[in-house]
């Protein structure tokens, strides 16, 4: 059983400190987005770097008139996107932290970013995935927390059920999830459903994806009402998992990703070996095969691994001899301070010396031509 159920927010009480706030949000938008932003990218996804800010809705290049119509009336909702930036950017390099392409794109340049997406790749496909779900995620909450004007705790979720357990109340904030997934697909799927082309219809499909993940994790939380805690009565509601177990499992999609191409009608995908069966609505698609992002290279945007950490011991895509690429590596020792012979003192602590230990760090060597390469 979970702890007390979340009770509903008042919305109206918040609203107008909030739009006070956003008032003042409004002009603090960082100049960077009006030059940062790489036309083959969603610029939406560079929200993440507004912060506490308002979104001027007309001057972030590369919104379609839909987004910029949604932008207009629910300004709150792209406070709340922004925020959904930030956690799917922290979970995509959560995921990729230890292989050659790492997702910090996001943090080395704009533009690197921008040259992932423009290939139809497994990358490619996750980061629509994760972007979608993340947008998902950010907007249910914000609904649950009463940021939102056009939205608030699931109104569904009232009354009295049955599960197999007996029967129970609905109360609390159930998680608003379809809110979300309607206004993610709404804002997200804008710009791919102005294109007709094979692309867009791969951007759609993993974004999809993306956005089923996060219900999937949508689980039933209750109370016990009652004598010393018996459940003679029940209050349950629905919460979002925590947002790692949506990119774990879209992790796992990633590594089953299928390669794709387009049916004869244009209208939809086969698959491009026989031998593997039909992609789902759950599964990731792609076209291109991935670059192996060794090298610095703005043609495929990879920052490159030199200068990467990587693991002496490892036999794992962290491991020295594939994160290096053959390269080698250099070891610098340095030392560091650790907790050591901690003991539990009754009660209740735990004690621990500080101890000053020596460790070696790995760190990928650079190819002899160490510039940008380039094909034009």
């Amino acid at each position: 059983m979970s702890a007390a159920p979340r009770e509903c927010p008042d919305a109206e009480r918040r609203a107008p400190a909030m739009a006070s706030l956003f008032g003042i949000w409004w002009w603090s938008l960082p100049l960077v987005l009006l030059w940062a932003t790489p036309r083959v990218a969603s610029s939406w996804w560079y929200m993440g770097a507004v912060g506490s800010s308002r979104v001027m809705c007309d001057n972030v290049p590369g919104l379609v008139s839909r987004q910029r119509q949604l932008c207009r009336r629910h300004p709150e909702a792209m406070l709340s996107i922004g925020r959904g930036v930030a956690a799917w950017t922290a979970e995509c390099q959560h995921q990729f932290r230890r292989h050659r392409w790492d997702c910090s794109a996001l943090e080395r340049g704009q533009r690197l970013l921008g040259r992932v997406l423009q290939r139809s790749s497994r990358e490619s496909a996750f980061v629509h995935a994760i972007s979608s779900a993340g947008v998902v995620f950010a907007i249910t909450r914000a609904c649950s927390q009463g940021e939102l004007k056009s939205c608030s705790c699931d109104p569904e979720k009232k009354g009295s059920a049955k599960d197999s357990k007996g029967r129970f109340d609905w109360g609390g904030c159930s998680d608003n999830i379809d809110y979300g997934v309607k206004f993610a697909r709404a804002f997200v799927d804008a710009k791919e459903r102005k294109g007709k082309d094979a692309r867009a219809l791969m951007n759609l499909h993993n974004n999809r994806a993306g956005r089923k993940a996060v219900k999937r994790f949508l689980k039933q939380e209750c109370k016990c009402h009652g004598v010393s805690g018996s459940c003679t009565l029940r209050t349950c509601w629905l919460a979002m998992a925590d947002f790692r177990k949506t990119g774990d499992y879209l992790w796992k999609k990633y590594n089953g990703a299928i390669q794709v191409v387009m049916n004869q009608d244009g209208t939809g995908f086969t698959v491009a070996n026989k031998r593997f069966k039909k992609p789902t609505k759950n599964d990731l698609v792609y076209f291109e095969s991935s670059p192996d992002y060794c090298i610095r290279d703005r043609d495929v945007g990879s920052p490159g691994t030199a200068g990467r950490v990587c693991n002496q011991t490892s036999r794992g895509m962290d491991s020295c001899e594939v994160m290096c690429c053959g390269r080698g590596y250099d070891t610098l020792r340095v030392s560091r301070m650790t907790k050591c012979e901690c003991k539990f003192h009754w009660c209740c602590a735990v004690r621990c010396q500080d101890c000053l230990e020596e460790v070696d760090i790995h760190t990928c060597k650079a190819p002899k031509a160490a510039g940008w390469a380039s094909r034009t």
